[in-house]
């Protein structure tokens, strides 16, 4: 039987993340912009690679009972006001990483392109200020199929934005959105989300479409780690080069100021919560062991840095911007 919280959480993730930041908000105080960052990259040597943090801009979302799903607000906003930080609203940034490798160039997810919120859609940009095209793109590594993470596969008009990749994707995380049988079962709220999945990838020729099992090698250097739970097929991936080594951990927690200092408070966009906690506290328990850089899609920019054990949980130390 699938799990009705997993198809409410992939609804809302998947099928709204193009428009997530003003569904809830429709009545809500207007709290203004999210803070983007003056300059929206950061590179990181890597042994003989280069790491490219490039944000794609953030949502600003009033804060309410719905974004943590197994905490009262009032704890939520306790936590939030005891780091200093906003009680009313949550910004929500979005960075994709670059690695270097040689003639090789990965994209690690995609953003939205021109596909979201007016305050997204930076990356281009961005990719030009570091000197790189779109065309310059010749992988294309998703770590999960929401929309945050696939949209900006395509633009708007439904053209490839990165025409010469190839586009590597979880065997699990693939199995699961592109289940004609799945889809159908879905509730109208979530096929959107499924449809999404089928506009992102859909028509993919030849062996642009590279499936790989989660814990595999994706390529010389870059190793996938299952953290299954905020998807059925969320993964995560370990750089390494000359002894060095880096972690983009993707949605393995949304905002750390909340879910890496309490990573047992379930965020609204994980579809298996209790299989995304333990996911979430093995993780984190590695990059302190390890004491190993590591990046996060939704961590404030620049987006990198180390994590720290912290009480019951964690805290992540950026590095300077």
């Amino acid at each position: 039987m699938l799990d009705r919280r997993l198809f409410l959480g992939a609804g809302i993730a998947g099928a709204s993340a193009l428009t997530f930041s003003s569904v809830w908000s429709q009545s809500a105080p207007n709290f203004g912009l999210p803070d983007l960052p003056a300059v929206g990259h950061k590179r990181m040597k890597l042994g003989k690679m280069e790491i490219i943090a490039l944000n794609d801009g953030a949502v600003r979302r009033p804060l309410g009972e719905e974004f943590v799903t197994n905490a009262p607000l009032e704890q939520v906003k306790a936590l939030l006001a005891s780091q200093n930080l906003p009680t009313d609203y949550i910004d929500v940034p979005y960075t994709p990483f670059l690695l270097i490798n040689g003639d090789q160039r990965y994209l690690f997810d995609t953003g939205f392109a021109d596909n979201g919120p007016p305050t997204t859609g930076k990356l281009a940009a961005n990719l030009a200020a570091v000197g790189l095209k779109p065309t310059d793109i010749n992988n294309v590594v998703l770590s999960h199929f929401h929309g945050d993470h696939i949209n900006g596969l395509r633009n708007k008009a439904g053209q490839l934005v990165y025409p010469n990749a190839r586009v590597h994707v979880p065997s699990a995380e693939h199995a699961f959105w592109i289940d004609d049988a799945r889809m159908e079962a879905a509730p109208p709220a979530m096929k959107g989300a499924f449809m999404g999945v089928r506009r992102a990838l859909g028509n993919l020729g030849g062996d642009q479409l590279v499936k790989f099992e989660s814990g595999a090698a994706v390529a010389p250097g870059i190793t996938s780690v299952a953290a299954f739970g905020h998807t059925p097929g969320h993964t995560l991936f370990r750089m390494d080069s000359e002894g060095q080594s880096f972690a983009y951990v993707a949605d393995i927690t949304n905002v750390p100021s909340l879910f890496a200092r309490a990573p047992d408070w379930s965020v609204l966009f994980d579809m298996n919560p209790a299989m995304a906690r333990v996911s979430r506290r093995r993780v984190f328990d590695m990059l302190v062991k390890d004491k190993m850089m590591a990046g996060g899609f939704h961590f404030p920019f620049p987006a990198f840095g180390t994590m720290e054990a912290s009480g019951n949980g964690y805290q992540f130390k950026p590095v300077a911007a």
